[in-house]
């Protein structure tokens, strides 16, 4: 049905002339006609039946007579549905479901009066729209409340639709406007539903991402940590950017971060996978370029069709440098204590999972006073820009960068504009190697000796160990426990090492740091000796006392074994 082409007429005005109501038939459209009430002056504004607003001729009628068919029609249908003519919108017609909902209304008024829940739904601005312009206007889902016979209140949605009545014609008195309210409860809470589900979906997958990250990051004695992760977007989709710092002990700290690509619980799965390996690698102690080729096997096994990257750096307080290896990731920054920056750039491989590569470590100078960002893509990959153009935007933001790292962490996530809306996860890992000044400078101290080997190696280095212990004002108890630590070390070093050694001692504000290194890249182990072995028992002596030990074979080809002692409190 054309709901357009029925109108309210106003009295007095020229009828049109009858036409055959069977449009099949005739093949003519049906047109609304308006009859004056009996015992009314043509012309007089109300004294129109609201009905005959929307007569239209039956067949075989004469001009002036008929049936309100259509107005039956309209009362019986269950949307809520008024007529108004007009620019005062007077109101011509009300079906019944209009009456249910807002009670009886009375018909000849202006709508303003006669219908004031239009008003207050804000429709009246919009039939005036409609009025002037002749085209429908719609407001969506529109809440009404109301009390029905039962003393119990009803609430309901509707969609409501504006159009225009009698447009063609040039009287603005008799072209009006149908107001037509869809009932749409069902689709708003549905809706409504939905993004509950959706919500609690998203909270749900942040919750299991988070879950999968650090908790705490593990704090070194040496370095400044934070990091800061940011989900991106608000749909339910996990997102594989993962960070972590690990301590190694002998004042050694493991870095890493990588990236899963893809959204979902599959890459959130792989992400897991690939941190716990890192953590279970990373205690080996091994090179970075042996830890990231050992997790390229791992992904492959994992997962062949996840692409993953990831970069891992260990940093030596007492090398002063930041050892790396690289898959497909993108370069660290360093920022030196004079505000330059570069990049870690060389040397990096292909993604993790793709085989077949052998990887390689390089350095970059990490010494007291610099600071060194790791991240993830989401933080420099824009669709409108090359990604080289994002990390060079980051370069300039750390440049101008100073604070803590949490501060910086946050700084560089406003600088590169990432909010709760950004469309991809943002990882950022962010140390500082502090320039111990002052009395800090006593609690962060260093020694070494160089050992040329032979049967005065042993004494002199327990006279420098129990020299440099007491210099540095250890309890009594605590620099003989390092004085036989470093005794026997080098006895260990001596019997089984090679040329060069080196004794070095190392003091935190947490613990001391026992350390020999030599030529021989074969790595001691602790076992149990016999009663009658003469040998065997040093490692063993070394793991009672000592808070930890280990060992690592160092890039040169050598070893170096290690033990440490938590310092009182």
């Amino acid at each position: 049905m054309n709901l357009t082409r029925w109108g309210a007429r106003l009295p007095g005005t020229q009828r049109r002339s009858a036409v055959p109501a069977a449009r099949g038939r005739s093949g003519e459209p049906v047109t609304a006609t308006a009859t004056p009430t009996a015992g009314t002056a043509p012309g007089t504004p109300g004294s129109a039946d609201p009905a005959d607003c929307l007569r239209v001729p039956g067949p075989g009628t004469a001009t002036g007579t008929g049936e309100p068919y259509v107005s039956g029609v309209l009362s019986r249908l269950p949307a809520l549905i008024a007529v108004t003519h007009g620019p005062a919108h007077r109101v011509g017609f009300v079906n019944d479901a209009y009456t249910d909902v807002f009670g009886p209304r009375g018909t000849g008024a202006p709508a303003r009066d006669a219908l004031p829940e239009l008003d207050e739904l804000g429709l009246l601005p919009l039939m005036d729209q409609v009025h002037r312009s002749g085209k429908p206007r719609t407001v969506k889902a529109r809440k009404i409340t109301w009390a029905d016979g039962s003393s119990l209140t009803r609430q309901r949605y509707f969609t409501f639709t504006c159009t225009p009545v009698q447009v063609d014609d040039s009287d603005p008195e008799r072209r009006g406007v149908l107001v037509f309210a869809a009932d749409v409860t069902d689709q708003v809470l549905s809706a409504d539903r939905l993004r509950e589900s959706e919500r609690r979906l998203h909270d749900t997958a942040v919750t299991l991402q988070r879950s999968l990250l650090p908790q705490e990051l593990e704090q070194p004695d040496d370095l400044r940590v934070a990091a800061t992760y940011q989900p991106g977007g608000t749909d339910a989709a996990v997102g594989g950017d993962w960070y972590d710092v690990i301590t190694l002990g002998a004042g050694r700290t493991a870095l890493v971060i990588g990236d899963v690509m893809g959204r979902g619980v599959r890459a959130a799965a792989v992400m897991g996978q690939l941190r716990t390996a890192v953590r279970a690698y990373a205690r080996l102690d091994l090179p970075p370029h042996e830890v990231i080729q050992l997790l390229d096997g791992l992904a492959s096994e994992i997962d062949a069709t996840q692409i993953a990257t990831c970069v891992y750096a260990v940093h030596d307080p007492s090398e002063g440098r930041l050892s790396y290896a690289s898959a497909g990731h993108l370069p660290i920054l360093i920022r030196d204590p004079d505000g330059t920056v570069h990049r870690a750039d060389e040397p990096t491989g292909p993604p993790l999972g793709t085989g077949g590569w052998l990887h390689t470590s390089g350095t970059v100078p990490l010494g007291p006073g610099c600071t060194a960002v790791l991240y993830t893509d989401g933080l420099v990959e824009r669709r409108h820009q090359d990604i080289d153009e994002g990390v060079d935007a980051l370069t300039r933001a750390l440049a101008g960068a100073t604070g803590s790292p949490q501060v910086i962490c946050d700084r560089l996530m406003r600088s590169l504009g990432v909010t709760s809306e950004h469309d991809d996860d943002v990882a950022v890992l962010v140390l500082q190697y502090p320039d111990h000044t002052g009395t800090d400078a006593e609690l962060f101290r260093n020694a070494s000796l160089e050992l040329l080997g032979g049967v005065e190696a042993a004494p002199r280095a327990r006279a420098f160990a129990s020299g440099v212990l007491a210099s540095w004002r250890f309890p009594v108890d605590l620099r003989d426990l390092g004085v036989l630590a470093a005794s026997e070390l080098v006895a260990n070093s001596l019997k089984h090492g090679s040329p060069p050694m080196r004794l070095r001692l190392r003091r935190t504000d947490r613990r001391l740091i026992i350390e020999v290194t030599d030529g021989d890249d074969h790595l001691p182990r602790r076992r149990r000796a016999e009663p009658g072995d003469e040998a065997g028992r040093g490692i063993s002596i070394i793991a009672t006392i000592a808070s930890g030990w280990g060992s690592r074979r160092t890039p040169g080809g050598g070893k170096a074994v290690w033990c440490e002692f938590a310092l009182p409190e």
